[in-house]
């Protein structure tokens, strides 16, 4: 089924490429709630978290043309959402803070599966994860967005990210360790 999906996206990353707007708006109207949910939760904050995906597929639509493989697509587009979340947050320095949580997105937080993150997160209340999120690093947000709550396996972040799996899986491993230590300190 997987597969079938793709080769549909990759159809219509080729039709988008020569310069079908409607191609490009399924491809839009398929990856937006994705899109705002990666955003929010690396950004943290909604107005952010909205400019970065309008920002994200104004980019996509704009470099579309060079990317050489269709099926490439999703880590490509991966990669321009990373990297339009991280600028958002060298932007804005320190003038910003998180004003939304995950109960209060847009799909009422349908997109986060506690069951989806580690058993040991699963019993931190929302609120201390959300507050201690603020608290790594957002290369650390960002990994830990991707496999948790976005479900990403090793390889597929490491796509995104342009870096080996096993960087990833280091990488994971300190972000894990970080987020419990500003768990830890949140509850204090």
């Amino acid at each position: 089924m997987r597969s079938k999906a793709r080769a549909g996206e990759a159809f219509l990353v080729d039709r988008a490429r020569q310069g079908d707007r409607d191609s490009f708006e399924a491809l839009v109207d398929a990856r937006l709630a994705p899109t705002f949910r990666i955003a929010m939760a690396i950004l943290g904050n909604e107005a952010d978290a909205r400019d970065a995906t309008q920002d994200t597929f104004v980019r996509v639509w704009r470099d579309l043309a060079g990317l050489r493989d269709a099926d490439r697509f999703d880590q490509w587009f991966g990669r321009i959402l990373v990297n339009t979340c991280r600028s958002a947050v060298r932007g804005r320095g320190r003038r910003w803070v998180r004003e939304v949580s995950v109960s209060e997105m847009p799909d009422g937080g349908a997109g986060f599966d506690p069951a989806a993150a580690p058993r040991d997160l699963r019993s931190w209340d929302d609120d201390v994860v959300s507050r201690a999120l603020d608290r790594v690093s957002i290369a650390e947000r960002t990994i830990l967005v991707l496999h948790y709550y976005e479900e990403l396996s090793l390889v597929e972040i490491a796509g995104q990210l342009g870096i080996p799996a096993k960087t990833v899986k280091s990488r994971l491993f300190t972000a894990r360790r970080a987020l419990e230590r500003a768990v830890e300190g949140e509850r204090r």
